[in-house]
């Protein structure tokens, strides 16, 4: 099965219906959690994944509501059972402040702990993160208050392609990230620094020629997902939705 799955559409601020913003990637043997906020443990459960299953981590950048949830999830791992490696994709700043975290923790004490391989993405249009038979993974950095990386799926066996934006103001890099993709998942926080709005997001689908957008990280005590649709549909002619949590994307 090859498909990616929704696990929180919220912006920084979630409610009952909303996580934070977080995603899952089938592919093959590939189970790939992007970012990893509150604790991911419940949510990959109630999607029908062992904790256990998730193959990668890639963490776009460090604000809490990316990774608050990383030490609970590599704890909830280690304390389950796991005995296989886990590897952790990011840019080197990314990582380099997860292991500080993980200190704060004392994991080098936690006795049979299992092998963890942080694998730094260069800081590049189009850097390869993963290259495996099922699916190939690209970066690219976005426009963010912060170092963020914005995400390329090519699902190998359909040909499909799914992009990310993470956070990030309108840009280019991820116009070319989503050069011709079946789907562009596309911030849609509004138009404060380091972010966008539908209609930016619509401009940038259309630019890239996506065949559908998906609208995430939207604030959901603020707007109706449904006002965003509509927003989004003035710049952009294709299908545009508004992600919702568990929602599935078929990639085969």
């Amino acid at each position: 099965m090859a498909r990616v799955i929704i696990l929180g559409s919220a912006s920084a601020v979630p409610d009952s219906e909303h996580e934070n913003t977080h995603i899952l990637v089938e592919a093959g043997g590939k189970v790939i959690l992007v970012d990893c906020p509150g604790n991911p443990i419940v949510r990959l459960e109630q999607a029908g994944f062992a904790i256990n299953r998730v193959t990668d981590i890639i963490l776009t950048h460090f604000h809490p509501d990316h990774v608050s949830g990383f030490a609970p999830l590599l704890m909830g791992m280690w304390l389950v059972g796991r005995k296989h490696p886990l590897a952790v994709h990011g840019l080197e700043v990314t990582l380099e402040r997860a292991k500080k975290m993980m200190e704060l923790y004392d994991w080098d004490q936690w006795p049979g702990f299992y092998p963890i391989e942080f694998i730094p993405v260069p800081d590049a249009e189009r850097s390869a993160v993963i290259q495996e038979p099922e699916i190939h993974v690209f970066a690219s950095p976005v426009k963010h208050l912060i170092p963020t990386l914005g995400l390329r799926f090519e699902f190998q066996k359909s040909g499909r392609v799914i992009a990310y934006s993470c956070d990030t103001e309108p840009s280019q890099a991820v116009r070319r990230l989503a050069e011709n993709a079946d789907v562009l998942i596309h911030e849609a926080t509004g138009g404060s620094k380091g972010h966008t709005t539908p209609e930016l997001a619509g401009e940038i689908a259309a630019q890239a020629g996506a065949k559908a957008l998906y609208l995430i990280h939207y604030p959901p005590q603020l707007v109706k997902p449904e006002s965003l649709v509509v927003r989004a549909s003035q710049t952009f002619k294709g299908p545009v939705y508004a992600a919702h949590d568990f929602q599935s994307i078929q990639a085969e």
